[in-house]
């Protein structure tokens, strides 16, 4: 089944960026607000981690989900690097969705 529509893949992390997390939403600012919020019980709510510092879009949930999953097996130094090429400050992302 393929629907099409809005998706996205996110990262966020913590304060210090010493921990990350990728996500799927079809509602980007709504889930990182939710993120903040520490509405999410979980990995994120327990290590504070609401802090957007990448995202792609797709307009196909498969898609999404199966760009999820791979960078979820990917390295960390090979997330660093996928970061840093669009945002090498490692700044807050929220504010431009």
């Amino acid at each position: 089944m393929t629907w099409n529509s809005n998706y996205f893949i996110y990262i966020i992390s913590n304060w210090n960026n010493s921990v990350i997390y990728i996500g799927v939403s079809n509602d980007l600012k709504r889930r990182v607000f939710e993120h903040k919020e520490g509405k999410i019980d979980g990995f994120t709510k327990k290590y504070n981690i609401n802090k957007l510092l990448y995202f792609e879009h797709f307009t196909n949930i498969e898609y999404a989900i199966k760009r999820e999953k791979q960078l979820k097996k990917w390295k960390r130094l090979w997330k660093n690097e996928l970061i840093e090429k669009r945002n090498p400050n490692w700044d807050e992302l929220f504010e431009t969705i």
